[in-house]
C-alpha cells in the first residue's frame, strides 16, 4: 500500500493554527501518513509581495509544529536557487521518497482560483493529488480559466480532490496588521510563534 504524504507549501508570514487545522483536517480525511510544510522562499506569483526574512518564517514553522509526529518541516524550497517552482518540489519529493509514496498538495481555494498562473500546472496535476481546502468566500469554484490550460481528465482530477475542510476565517494578513497595531494575537497563532513574534520584534513598523 503506498504512503501518503501531504506537502503544504506556502510563504507562512507567519505561519498560524488555520493553516494547522486545515493541515490536520485534510490527514485525517485523506489518512495521510505525514504532512511536510515548506515555507516558500519567493513564491513566483508573488514577485511584488514583501515576506518576512525566511529564517524567521522557517523558525516560526518549525515552533509550530514541535512535538506534533503528523508534521515535519523541509528548507527544501528556502535552500535551492531559483524561485520556488511547485513542479520542482513535487519532483525532488518524488524521487527522495520513491515510487512507494502518494504526494498530495495541498492549498486553499485561493491558490485554485490562481493556478493558470503557475509554472507547468498540467505538468504538475499529473505529477502528485492537488487537494484544495475548503476556505471561507470560496463556496463557488469557477473552473472555467482553468478549461484554458488543463484537460477534462485534469479538470476532473482537481475537483475530485476539494475537500470540506474547517472554515478558520484566520489570514496572516490580518495577523500582520494586529502586530502592527498593537492588538493580541493569542488564539490566532500557536503559542511559541507569538512568543517568537514578541521576543523578535517581528511586523512592527519599521521591523523586520
Amino acid at each position: 500500500m503506498a504512503q501518503g504524504i501531504g506537502l503544504y507549501g506556502g510563504s507562512f508570514n507567519p505561519i498560524h493554527n488555520g493553516h494547522l487545522i486545515v493541515a490536520r483536517a485534510v490527514a485525517e480525511r485523506l489518512q495521510l501518513d505525514r504532512v511536510i510544510l515548506l515555507p516558500s522562499a519567493r513564491p513566483p506569483h508573488k514577485v511584488d509581495h514583501k515576506l518576512l526574512d525566511a529564517n524567521h518564517r522557517a523558525e516560526m514553522v518549525r515552533l509550530a509544529i514541535t512535538g506534533e509526529p503528523l508534521f515535519e518541516f523541509s528548507d527544501y524550497d528556502l535552500t535551492r536557487d531559483g524561485p520556488s517552482y511547485t513542479i520542482d518540489t513535487v519532483t525532488h519529493f518524488g524521487e527522495l521518497l520513491g515510487p512507494h509514496v502518494e504526494l498530495h498538495w495541498i492549498i486553499g481555494a485561493d491558490s485554485l482560483a490562481e493556478l493558470t498562473t503557475w509554472y507547468r500546472v498540467p505538468d504538475l496535476v499529473d505529477a502528485c493529488r492537488i487537494v484544495t481546502a475548503a476556505r471561507p468566500g470560496w463556496d463557488t469554484i469557477d473552473w472555467t480559466p482553468l478549461r484554458t490550460v488543463l484537460s477534462e481528465i485534469q479538470i476532473a482530477a482537481l475537483q475530485a480532490g476539494v475537500l470540506q475542510t474547517p472554515r478558520i476565517d484566520i489570514s496572516s494578513t490580518d495577523i500582520r496588521r494586529r502586530v502592527r497595531e498593537g492588538q493580541s494575537i493569542r488564539y490566532l497563532v500557536p503559542d511559541a510563534v507569538r512568543e517568537f513574534i514578541e521576543t523578535q520584534v517581528l511586523y512592527r513598523v519599521g521591523a523586520g
